[in-house]
């Protein structure tokens, strides 16, 4: 792709993508277009082809698993036939909190709710104790809010505020009018459901909040747990889930838990009205195409999509999202294959071993940290591609095509959630995977000390052996080099090579750290963009992974005897191209831990010495920053 360097030295994202963005067009169901996004329509396009294949009975498979996900894709595409039945299948779902009379009414169906994904005052998961990352433990969390973050029911977003409780009232009633209930029914319902939200946002984490690991382990025994309410016995509760009582539980939000009793005293009736709104929204997608599209309404105003995704669609993905393994097995072994698997494990090794030698040669760590960090990176966990194995979870999945989709779905649910609970207090399978190898994207899991890069980001513009050696480092060895480097940000750092929260840094180095974190902060902070401002204490571990990842990257790139810098730069540009509305900027901006596409490509390309020399910048360029601004950490 030709670019005018010229126009770099100004805007490099601007430069490489200016083209595109004057053509591309966000389609109508999505907020946004751009690099991942192209790769996120392909996928979904030749796997849906796929689906409808094996639906039709045109292929057969031999694997059980795959079978009851494609029963599931079939049972979801008949809309005429569901709008025949109506609503009955929630109607029955509804008459289970209607009939609620009090919280020891609850209580008895508490176990039974959770199960079924249905409303709880508290979220219960299990994951990797944060201490002892063999074992897994039980957390304790809040409940979501109605507005996207908790930020929205601040002060200086009231107009925001009542904007959206707006659309999403009317979206609300709308569905209860169709569900049968009077306005006068929907209006105190809904008015119910907004007090129980006010109740909980003052008491719950921000985006900001959340993204800072340190303050969330916050371990109680059951009885400190279960003395945050007499309303309901907590204690029983998490027996019913797990069988017996846990040492400890991790308790994510400790002002909430401090909160719930008041929350909870004298406003059973919002809670109820609260919990019938949440079962209406959860379920009334999978009932006629009607409910469907008015159930989407605040989402899409959200985010400023224009229309709801096509029948077929929301079929594949309640499918595919729901056999998420299995999805991820067939794509994986079909269209990435066990070369590409070898070869991009391979390209994550070399690129272990560039971090390896950064660490080794870093002048601001003491020895005693270095030598940590590199046996950090020594028991680092590689998944590429798509796991060795699916979970037996999914041998447990069973469709019957004779009942409804609500029912098919809520026993999905109370399997999945069933195998979830019974994992507590076991060995940590640490090399399961959380993500489909149909995902376009990446991650590292601090709990675990892995990396994981499931096969469909494994494609051009990240990744091609049509592309030179430079711009595959551009593209997919900065997001290797970015997720390795997540295990040295300020959240992966404070855990150990076993995925354990334990301060491996001494007094020193975790001062020096800090300070460059600051700078990495102040370096995003307040930048203006879609009418609003960046958080740079949000956006930080990430832009500290951008910035270990694109430098790493580089450096792997010199290695190479095609390398060119600019190709490197350029293709670094292309992988963050988006096209998105207004809306879903600004609602990124507020609870996205990462900084805006552009700034991505920009500012950490700004941040090496290397960018300078490739395209001769100078001071007086729009892209030029002063030796000193420019913010190095890894």
């Amino acid at each position: 792709m030709a670019v005018n360097n010229e126009l770099i030295k100004d805007d490099l994202y601007e430069a490489v993508n200016g083209g595109w963005l004057k053509t591309a067009k966000i389609p109508d169901d999505k907020p946004a277009t751009g690099g991942f996004n192209d790769l996120v329509n392909e996928i979904d396009k030749q796997l849906m082809d796929d689906f409808d294949a094996y639906a039709t009975g045109k292929e057969k498979s031999d694997d059980s698993r795959f079978n009851e996900m494609i029963k599931l894709y079939r049972l979801a595409k008949k809309f005429d036939w569901r709008k025949k039945v109506g609503p009955q299948p929630l109607k029955w779902m509804l008459a289970s909190v209607e009939n609620l009379n009090s919280y020891e009414d609850y209580q008895s169906q508490w176990k039974n709710w959770i199960l079924a994904g249905m409303p709880s005052p508290i979220s219960f998961d299990i994951d990797a104790d944060m201490k002892n990352a063999t074992v897994y433990a039980l957390f304790a969390s809040s409940p979501s809010l109605i507005l996207p973050d908790k930020s929205y029911y601040e002060a200086e977003k009231k107009a925001q505020h009542d904007q959206l409780l707006q659309l999403w009232s009317s979206m609300v009633e709308a569905l209860m009018d169709k569900l049968g209930y009077s306005k006068e029914e929907a209006k105190k319902i809904i008015d119910d459901a907004i007090k129980f939200d006010a109740l909980l946002a003052p008491n719950v984490k921000s985006a900001e909040e959340a993204a800072d690991y340190s303050k969330m382990y916050n371990p109680q025994t059951v009885a400190e747990l279960a003395s945050a309410t007499d309303q309901l016995d907590i204690a029983a509760i998490i027996k019913q889930l797990v069988g017996e009582e846990p040492e400890k539980v991790i308790v994510t939000e400790p002002e909430y838990f401090k909160a719930l009793n008041k929350i909870l005293q004298d406003n059973f009736e919002l809670f109820k009205n609260w919990a019938l709104i949440r079962v209406i929204r959860e379920n009334a997608s999978y009932l006629d195409d009607e409910m469907r599209e008015i159930n989407g309404r605040y989402g899409r105003a959200l985010s400023g999509s224009k229309k709801p995704v096509s029948q077929r669609k929301f079929a594949f993905y309640l499918a595919r999202d729901m056999f998420s393994q299995v999805a991820g097995d067939y794509y994986g072994k079909k269209y990435f294959g066990p070369q590409a698997k070898a070869d991009v494990h391979h390209m994550v090794e070399q690129m272990i071993k560039v971090y390896k030698g950064r660490l080794t040669n870093n002048q601001w760590l003491s020895k005693d940290t270095r030598d940590k960090a590199i046996l950090k990176l020594d028991k680092l966990g590689i998944q590429v591609g798509y796991p060795d194995k699916i979970p037996a979870l999914y041998d447990q999945f069973k469709v019957d095509e004779e009942e409804s989709l609500i029912a098919n779905l809520n026993q999905l649910t109370v399997t999945a959630n069933k195998e979830l609970f019974s994992r507590w207090n076991k060995p940590v399978d640490r090399m399961r995977w959380e993500m489909s190898a149909a995902t376009v994207n990446a991650y590292y899991h601090p709990f675990k000390n892995i990396i994981v890069f499931p096969a469909a980001i494994l494609q051009a513009p990240f990744y091609s052996l049509k592309q030179s050696s430079s711009q595959n480092y551009g593209g997919i060895g900065a997001v290797i080099a970015h997720e390795i480097s997540h295990a040295f940000d300020n959240n992966g750092s404070l855990f150990d090579e076993f995925g354990n929260l334990n301060n491996w840094w001494t007094d020193e180095d975790s001062a020096h750290f800090k300070q460059l974190a600051q700078k990495m902060i102040e370096e995003f902070d307040g930048i203006p963009f879609a009418g609003q401002k960046v958080n740079g204490k949000l956006t930080v571990s990430e832009n500290i992974a951008d910035a270990g990842g694109l430098s790493c990257a580089l450096e792997a790139a010199k290695n190479e005897a095609d390398f060119n810098a600019q190709e490197f730069f350029i293709n670094w540009a292309t992988i963050w191209r988006m096209k998105a509305t207004e809306q879903y900027m600004q609602l990124l901006l507020s609870i996205d831990v990462h900084a805006p596409q552009k700034l991505r490509a920009n500012i950490q390309a700004e941040n090496l010495d290397d960018f300078y020399r490739a395209f001769d910048i100078k001071p007086g360029d729009e892209m030029y920053r002063a030796p000193e601004d420019r913010v190095h950490i890894w």
